[in-house]
């Protein structure tokens, strides 16, 4: 009764908005409530089930936005046709593809050879060597490849472009490209210590960013890559303003156009992303109460233990790792083709990883609703606020003479969100330190 009891506050704060602020405003918060807890799901998977603190969910979120402008973005066959000053016959597109998979094979090779070779001198010379001739040879394909594709109408275009597929096929692929990098960030890093773990996860999701801020032929870097189709079925609110049956459906029930195409399309995002939350919700549970489910908690709460029982710790600890930034990767994908832009500024820390990892701690880690609870929850307390403080704002200084003062608090209105998550956070660790629906 109390989970149905908190859910069913939660829905009365979004009815409340609607009633005094607007359904639209309402519904824009739902929609990202509804991504937010899927996003909490995975970091719960990684969190709650096997104490894994990682700070890198923005470096997945990051990939699966990427992911969308591969699959979905506009062929730009041009740029991926032409001609570098380097002395290989392949078109620049063909050139970059070929230095990927040759900086893939030269990384394997290197496994290789400190897994072949007894350690010492010799094993350090041969490694050194073959990294350092494989980086030359790679910038000696890569760097002319980039100099074409990226001279190539750089105002519009600049990029190789996507494949110019359905938006929808880039959500599964964005799960894969941040379970790609989860793979190879797990392989190097689950070894640490919890600290160091945070740390490290931290660091490779600035890398991440920053690469996808700097490298214009693959995102336009921060020039942004817009004309992101969105996935079906969502219709775009001109087509159904310019639709006769929608502006009968409007004229007869006394509906402005405007007004409605908007409410209409954001009820489509809510169904769609309800409707994935559901199932995913409903496989973490049978998961979580399954045989495996008891295992990672074992291993979460004493891996000694654990282990001395025959259990591959590690082993676990990637599994586990691969799958909650896959579902990361997703709402990355999800995110960004709703947007119908990738905006690499915008993938902040802040919003990103540690407002998600606020969502995690007050709906409950380790609880699967705790963290849907704590995604609706603290999304809205995020927005609600962003779009209440200016009004907040004017209210309280409507008495106050025009000045400085009066000035500023006006201009940190929007900030107030910060102070509001911290007083929350507080009172949800004070009275509530394991969540408001914690871990049975």
């Amino acid at each position: 009764m109390k989970t149905l009891y908190l859910f069913g506050g939660v829905a009365f704060l979004y009815v409340l908005t609607g009633l005094l602020l607007s359904w639209n405003v309402s519904l824009s918060i739902l929609v990202i409530g509804l991504l937010s807890s899927i996003t909490a799901l995975g970091v719960n998977m990684q969190w709650g089930y096997a104490g894994l603190f990682s700070t890198g969910i923005v470096g997945s979120v990051a990939l699966g936005g990427l992911a969308v402008v591969f699959v979905s973005g506009q062929p730009v066959p041009e740029a991926f046709a032409a001609q570098g000053d380097g002395v290989f016959l392949l078109s620049a597109g063909w050139q970059i593809i070929a230095s990927v998979v040759l900086a893939l094979l030269i990384i394997a090779a290197a496994v290789r050879l400190w897994a072949a070779m007894a350690p010492g001198r010799r094993r350090n010379l041969a490694m050194t060597g073959l990294l350092v001739a494989g980086f030359f040879l790679y910038r000696a394909i890569f760097d002319p490849a980039v100099s074409a594709v990226e001279a190539y109408d750089p105002a519009t275009h600049g990029n190789i472009g996507g494949l110019g597929l359905p938006s929808l096929l880039a959500w599964p692929v964005g799960a894969l490209f941040a379970a790609a990098a989860a793979w190879a960030i797990g392989k190097i890093c689950l070894g640490l210590r919890e600290d160091y773990l945070a740390i490290a996860t931290l660091g490779i999701a600035e890398i991440i960013i920053t690469v996808m801020k700097s490298e214009d032929w693959m995102s336009r870097g921060v020039k942004n890559f817009v004309g992101l189709p969105r996935p079906w079925p969502l219709p775009y609110e001109v087509d159904l303003q310019q639709s006769a049956a929608f502006l009968d459906f409007c004229a007869n029930w006394g509906f402005s156009p405007i007004t409605a195409s908007t409410i209409l399309v954001k009820l489509i995002y809510c169904a769609v992303f309800a409707l994935i939350l559901g199932v995913l919700i409903w496989l973490l549970e049978r998961a979580v109460h399954s045989p495996w489910g008891r295992m990672m908690r074992a291993i979460r709460d004493n891996e000694v233990s654990a282990a001395a029982m025959g259990k591959d710790v590690k082993r676990q600890h990637l599994i586990i790792f691969i799958l909650g930034s896959a579902v990361v990767g997703m709402t990355g994908a999800m995110y960004v083709s709703m947007l119908g832009q990738l905006v690499p500024g915008e993938f902040s820390p802040l919003r990103f990883t540690f407002l998600i990892w606020i969502m995690v701690i007050v709906g409950g880690s380790g609880n699967n609703w705790g963290s849907v609870l704590g995604g609706l929850l603290v999304g809205w307390l995020w927005l609600v606020v962003d779009n209440a403080g200016p009004a907040f704002a004017d209210l309280i200084t409507r008495s106050m003479e025009d000045g400085a003062l009066k000035t500023h608090l006006k201009d940190v209105a929007p900030q107030m969100r910060l102070l509001t998550l911290g007083v929350a956070l507080l009172l949800v660790l004070r009275f509530a330190p394991k969540g408001l629906i914690p871990e049975k």
